[in-house]
C-alpha cells in the first residue's frame, strides 16, 4: 500500500486508497477508532460516498469514501484549511500507511 497526497481540493487530501471499496473504509475508520482512539462526530453516508468526520491532535478533519474515487482524509473545511490542518493530514496519513501496511504483512505470514 502507498499513499498519495494531492491538493485538488484546495487542502492537502491523503489518498489511502483510490480503489478501495466499502470493506477497506471500514478498516481504515476501525485502525482510526481502535488505534488511535478517534471518535467520529459527524457521520453522512449517501448512495455513493460516506463523510465521517473526527479530530485528531485538535485538527478537525473528514474520513471520505466514493465509490468513483476511493477513501481519502483530508481537513473538514477543504478550501478554509490551516496549514497545520494540511500537515495533521501528512501525519494522519504516515501513521495509517504504517498501520495499514503491516495489518496486510500480518494476513499474509
Amino acid at each position: 500500500m502507498s499513499l498519495t497526497l494531492r491538493t485538488n481540493l484546495g487542502c492537502t487530501e491523503a489518498v489511502i486508497a483510490d480503489d478501495g471499496g466499502l470493506k477497506r473504509f471500514y478498516q481504515v475508520a476501525d485502525v482510526l477508532s481502535e488505534d488511535l482512539k478517534v471518535k467520529f462526530s459527524n457521520k453522512e453516508d449517501d448512495f455513493d460516498t460516506i463523510d465521517w468526520e473526527f479530530r485528531f491532535k485538535g485538527h478537525n478533519l473528514t474520513l471520505h469514501y466514493n465509490i468513483y474515487n476511493g477513501i481519502s482524509i483530508f481537513p473538514t473545511k477543504t478550501r478554509d484549511a490551516l496549514n497545520k490542518d494540511n500537515k495533521a493530514v501528512v501525519e494522519l496519513a504516515g501513521v495509517l500507511e504504517g498501520k495499514l501496511f503491516n495489518e496486510v504483512e500480518r494476513k499474509i505470514a
